[in-house]
């Protein structure tokens, strides 16, 4: 009789027909974990620079010469108290004189003349650029071995 029998006739023993036994059995499992090591450092840094950059622009101006004409005429209907004639605004100013009658009287226009300049002009403005510098301290071999000898 071998060990297997023998054990199978034993528990056999303590059981009553149609009864079951249950035998847990044991079965290994596998559990995967990482952990973090330091292979290297890298520092990073970075620098602004200055530079000065022209460019070429114009500069408008514009410039209104009033200019005052005396009509001193009488009218019969008072006119628009704003024109434009060309590049010209008259501005009329009257007012009312007594004589045996009213009468509108242009005392005088206004004139006045819009001129535009463009005058070439160099402007000068600051501009930053950054630049970055990435510097490893150690190579990546070097960093595996000393991981090796930790976990040793």
């Amino acid at each position: 009789m071998s060990i297997g029998e023998l054990d199978s006739e034993a528990i056999n023993d303590g059981l009553n027909a149609g009864e079951t036994l249950k035998i847990p059995v044991i079965a290994e499992k596998l559990v995967v974990t990482s952990e973090r090591i330091e292979t290297g450092r890298v520092l990073v840094s970075k620098q602004v620079f200055e530079e000065e950059a022209l460019f070429e622009g114009f500069v408008k101006t514009e410039e209104v010469t009033v200019e005052r004409k005396e009509i001193n005429q009488y009218v019969e209907t008072a006119p628009a108290a704003v024109r434009q004639e060309g590049d010209v605004t008259i501005i009329s100013v009257i007012k009312e004189v007594l004589v045996v009658e009213k009468r509108l009287m242009l005392v005088e226009e206004i004139h006045l003349t819009k001129r535009q300049y463009q005058d070439p002009k160099t402007f000068s403005e600051m501009l930053r650029k950054e630049e970055v510098t990435i510097d490893r301290n150690t190579s990546g071999t070097e960093i595996y071995k000393s991981a090796e000898n930790q976990q040793s």
